[in-house]
């Protein structure tokens, strides 16, 4: 089982397409909202005795920036064995985080957003170049982990962005994954083109699918872009899935309070809280499957699992604009289904093998944008 562990509900920057906007709306948010603090409402021994009824447990540490409460995640790490640790953050105190911590983890997902323009835009000025200084810095370490790149799309070229990623002298990354700003605030969708973008980035996606099989052939490896590889993984075992992220059914949120919410974007919204964990049962937890009704009887369900749970029960967007989002999953899905056979050859030719792509399901790395 995974769970998101909550360390801190503030955060270190003002990332101008922060979800947290989504509860500021001037027409105001259809949900009530609990407001959370920082201050840990559980013990460890509470927190051990509600992961131990699960086994090969996950914890990833979010926020928030979690790397503002370093205090709480040295405890954790110290307190919580046989379990595999990761962390989603925006990299700015990594540098603060002991090596002998930073080392026991098995994923680091960082947060840079393409290149040194494009994530400085979004996120603040010097933040590209302090959280590359940082990654330098934790390999030098001796961090021998995955580091996956965590991009947010709002606008910028999807293709340019990841290719700067996986390309660039400074701190070239091998894993990466992306997700669109769409269908997760409301009102948003008035305030910009999403039909022009949405071409836009379909356009991108498919050069970006034809430079991830031409590096397969060049280089004998398959790069793990989560959109790409998570689903031709599936795509070649014929194997359906739930909903890519695990919300609600394999991963779960543990906020500060100790309340156990479906996933990290709906914490504080009581109504969809499963329990908290000084009481509840991990083996028990009741498990979550929100479909739209477009989802039920569409021919891709069974590769994209239904994209997004938090999307799915509070509809941000109206049906014409979910439908333009819908149709980037199509694109994606059917431009990597038209390409199925050129990698079964590359695998027969054993420029690359079955097992390249294998992944870790529900790491945090969105698999559908």
């Amino acid at each position: 089982m995974f769970y998101h562990l909550i360390t801190s509900n503030t955060c270190n920057l003002h990332c101008k397409y922060c979800c947290e906007k989504a509860f500021d709306e001037p027409d105001g948010f259809p949900e009530s909202v609990c407001e959370l603090d920082n201050k840990i409402k559980y013990t460890i021994p509470q927190l051990k005795k509600f992961l131990g009824r699960t086994k090969n447990n996950t914890i990833t540490f979010y926020g928030g920036e979690p790397l503002l409460n370093i205090d709480y995640i040295k405890l954790v790490m110290d307190n919580i064995k046989d379990i595999r640790f990761m962390m989603q953050t925006n990299g700015l105190l990594l540098d603060k985080l002991p090596k002998k911590y930073v080392n026991k983890f098995h994923t680091i997902l960082v947060s840079l957003d393409g290149d040194k323009k494009t994530t400085n835009t979004n996120r603040g000025r010097g933040t590209y170049e302090k959280v590359v200084k940082n990654l330098r810095v934790i390999r030098k370490n001796g961090f021998k982990g995955e580091i996956i790149a965590r991009m947010t799309i709002e606008y910028q070229d999807i293709y340019n962005s990841v290719l700067h990623l996986l390309t660039n002298k400074e701190f070239p990354f091998t894993s990466a994954h992306w997700q669109q700003d769409a269908n997760f605030w409301f009102n948003d969708w008035k305030k910009r083109d999403y039909k022009k973008f949405s071409t836009k980035y379909n356009k991108g996606i498919t050069k970006l699918i034809d430079f991830w099989i031409m590096d397969m052939k060049k280089n004998k490896r398959v790069l793990k872009l989560y959109p790409f590889i998570a689903i031709m993984h599936d795509i070649l075992h014929k194997k359906a899935t739930k909903l890519r992220c695990g919300s609600g059914h394999s991963n779960y949120t543990v906020q500060t309070d100790g309340n156990i919410s479906p996933c990290p974007i709906m914490m504080g919204l009581s109504n969809y809280y499963l329990g908290n964990i000084k009481t509840a049962k991990t083996n028990k937890l009741k498990k979550i499957h929100m479909y739209q009704d477009s989802c039920k009887t569409c021919a891709y369900l069974d590769l994209c699992g239904g994209r997004c749970l938090y999307s799915n029960i509070l509809n941000p967007w109206p049906k014409e604009q979910r439908a333009l989002v819908c149709g980037t999953v199509k694109h994606l899905i059917k431009t990597l289904q038209k390409n199925e056979n050129k990698i079964r050859k590359l695998i027969t030719t054993k420029r690359i093998a079955l097992q390249d792509f294998n992944f870790i399901r529900y790491n945090g790395a969105e698999i559908i944008p």
